[in-house]
């Protein structure tokens, strides 16, 4: 199994931009397949992004042509590129891969 530690999120204006770091420590990092996650103040989870071990991304509609999920194996890391950021965009996110993180926050201004 992994453990991610999610890193990154800050304060940031409409139209900016943040790249959020998962470091996964464990073994088999990869053959798992990576997933972002977000939840606002009193919302619900929701998926953002996921890529396979292999590389395959997918990606929730809200976030397409914005949002880029990477991952380097060499470095049990995945990324998420997160541009054009908008006030709904704000919430906390959280990496996946089985176990989930504790969450960095992203707070988009106006």
């Amino acid at each position: 199994q992994v453990q991610p530690v999610e890193s990154g999120g800050g304060l940031v204006q409409a139209g900016g931009s943040l790249r959020l770091s998962c470091a996964a420590s464990g073994s088999g990092f990869t053959i798992y397949n990576m997933a972002w996650y977000r939840q606002a103040p009193g919302s619900q989870r929701e998926l953002v992004a996921t890529i396979t071990g292999g590389g395959i991304t997918n990606y929730r509609d809200s976030v397409k042509g914005r949002f880029i999920i990477s991952r380097d194996n060499a470095k049990n890391t995945v990324y998420l590129q997160m541009n054009s950021l908008k006030p709904e965009d704000t919430a906390v996110y959280v990496c996946c891969a089985g176990n989930c993180g504790q969450g960095t926050q992203v707070t988009v201004s106006s």
